[in-house]
């Protein structure tokens, strides 16, 4: 299994997923034009994971913003998420915002009511 790393860009966040530390992170805004295109991989690279190894696999989020499209895609991250961690597997997520931008640690707050794995939300200084 490969990591996979993909460039920032205006609409799209950074995204680092390494295979050996079982480590995802994110960072940046989130309105891709095509968003199945762009999280495909990132669905893809996950589900593998999840199948092909028994590690502990941790998310570091910076999501700044998130459309309606990137929302639905993280609800399908984190299904996946809450799938492994109900079958006892270790996940977790960090998602760190600037205080500055409630909207953001409210949104971090929806996502993390439907979760039951470690999910904690840190503005940052």
């Amino acid at each position: 299994m490969n990591d996979l790393e993909l460039a920032q860009t205006p609409s799209t966040p950074a995204v680092r997923m390494d295979h050996k530390e079982g480590r995802v992170f994110m960072a940046g805004d989130s309105y891709p034009e095509n968003p199945f295109e762009f999280f495909q991989p990132i669905i893809d690279w996950i589900d593998t994971f999840l199948k092909e190894s028994s590690r502990p696999l941790a998310f570091d989020l910076e999501l700044i913003y998130l459309n309606t499209s990137s929302i639905r895609a993280m609800m399908d991250i984190f299904d996946r998420l809450e799938e492994a961690h109900q079958g006892g597997r270790q996940v977790n997520v960090l998602w760190s915002y600037d205080p500055d931008n409630e909207r953001v640690g409210e949104l971090a707050e929806e996502f993390k009511e439907d979760c039951t794995f470690p999910f904690a939300i840190a503005p940052r200084s």
